[in-house]
């Protein structure tokens, strides 16, 4: 199973655990490859996602269609007057996922970001068949963001294989230190605790590969 990797928000730090996954699987072996299918604004996520990837893959399907507001898909589409092709992403994508193992897909935000007035981020996942990893940011706040993305994915039928809890503050608070074993408590699904400036997502990696037993 390949997987999307959503977070909770924007900029709490998909693409830099992405890229540690992806990194963590080539490894280990696994032929892997991320993909950013929307890229909003500069490029930058995507050349992180093709530098992890050891500059295999063309950008072109890397990253299918780029629009240059920094906004979410479907505003950036209409500030641009210009149509998504989601025919062109899921092309893009099965052809990523006919030469490599393991293909990690980067959305843009979070689950319920618009790519088209009715079609989002969750409903990409659904069409591609797509388990999902949800990056979330280790602060006060995230448990209620966490609660309401796993239900979002649920009321999919969406499976969340992967909880990784992202420490973004190297010193711990209350908060920090608690969410853990609440979140823990709360949801029935595998939880990765990503230190601060983490080098190594060998271990988070290995939660994906279970999955696929």
């Amino acid at each position: 199973m390949n997987f999307l990797i959503t977070g909770t928000d924007t900029g709490i730090g998909k693409t830099f655990c992405g890229c540690g996954l992806i990194r963590a699987a080539r490894a280990a072996g696994v032929k892997c490859t991320g993909m950013k299918p929307f890229c909003s604004g500069d490029t930058s996520d995507v050349e992180l996602i093709a530098a992890a990837g050891g500059n295999e893959v063309p950008h072109h399907l890397l990253n299918p269609i780029w629009l240059r507001p920094p906004l979410a898909p479907y505003a950036a589409a209409m500030l641009e007057n210009r149509p998504i092709d989601i025919t062109a992403v899921q092309k893009a994508y099965h052809e990523l996922a006919a030469k490599f193992d393991l293909v990690l897909v980067e959305g843009a935000g979070g689950l319920l970001v618009p790519i088209l007035r009715d079609y989002n981020f969750r409903d990409l996942a659904v069409d591609l068949d797509l388990g999902v990893v949800l990056v979330a940011p280790n602060r006060l706040g995230v448990i209620n963001h966490v609660l309401l993305s796993a239900e979002s994915m649920a009321n999919a039928s969406l499976r969340l294989a992967l909880l990784i809890l992202n420490e973004v503050d190297p010193e711990p608070t209350l908060a920090t230190q608690t969410n853990p074993s609440i979140l823990g408590e709360l949801l029935d699904v595998p939880m990765y605790l990503s230190p601060f400036q983490n080098a190594d997502f060998s271990a988070a990696l290995k939660f994906l590969v279970r999955s696929e037993r």
